[in-house]
């Protein structure tokens, strides 16, 4: 078996897939870097990530798979689960093998298990275009923190970059010690040092503005107030809202 470790980007993945085909490798487990163990015999390489290559692969599934067929393949991509790469390679190797479209075919185990991940992502998607919670700042920008399970800062995207075009924010995910910064015109991708210090949480608070902290308790007023005892349904409101999300939700805390 040859192991083919990756940098973990999705043009990091396409390359890989490229590699497979010009050395024509059968079998093979793909693994990102730093989380492979070397068996013995295994033939492991290391593949860096080249952007002709994966556009080579792109191109060559555009004509393969719909639009929407590549977005999803993405996305599934972004789930991050460990060992799902093997999967992902085999949805690509089983539509460059065949003549007919793959994306419906559910009885192949490769395509069955992308759509199961793409509906977990999606659902992780929603859930937090749902849960963000924006805290203002001094410096008027509006920050907000999350840690979902997947990596979907990418997908939430264009929905903040749409609903809050008027202002300027970050969304950070602490998981992945990156986030999303909005300024009015263009997205970028951004790194945060206090992001990742042990007084995190001290540092947010003494950057609110003057006001934020009326902003909270009015929100968690209004919260406490439409609350209705009598209807209160414990099960289910986990089942909306697990309380993995509660530490970044004004409401709870």
């Amino acid at each position: 078996m040859t192991i083919l470790e990756y940098d973990g980007t999705f043009e990091g993945l396409l390359t890989v897939v490229f590699e497979v085909y010009e050395h024509k490798l059968g079998l093979v487990k793909v693994c990102r870097e730093g989380i492979t163990q070397q068996v013995f015999f295994d033939d492991k390489r290391s593949i860096a990530s080249n952007a002709a290559k994966a556009n080579r692969v792109l191109k060559g599934l555009t004509q393969r798979l719909s639009a929407g067929g590549v977005q999803r393949l993405y996305a599934a991509h972004l789930s991050e689960i460990l060992g799902e790469e093997d999967n992902l390679l085999g949805f690509i190797r089983y539509a460059f093998s065949s003549s007919e479209a793959v994306e419906s075919d559910y009885g192949n185990k490769y395509v069955n298990r992308v759509s199961e991940v793409i509906k977990m992502v999606r659902r992780e998607k929603h859930r937090m275009e749902a849960f963000v919670r924006f805290q203002k700042m001094a410096d008027g920008i509006f920050y907000a923190s999350v840690e979902p399970d997947f990596n979907v800062l990418p997908l939430i995207l264009p929905h903040f970059k749409k609903r809050y075009a008027d202002q300027r924010w970050i969304i950070y995910d602490l998981k992945r010690a990156y986030g999303i910064y909005y300024d009015l015109n263009e997205v970028e991708f951004v790194q945060l040092d206090f992001a990742s210090g042990t007084q995190y949480n001290k540092t947010i608070i003494s950057s609110y503005s003057e006001d934020e902290m009326l902003y909270q308790a009015l929100w968690k007023d209004y919260f406490k107030h439409v609350n209705i005892p009598a209807r209160k349904n414990t099960k289910l409101h986990l089942q909306h809202i697990p309380k993995r999300y509660w530490k970044h939700l004004t409401e709870k805390f």
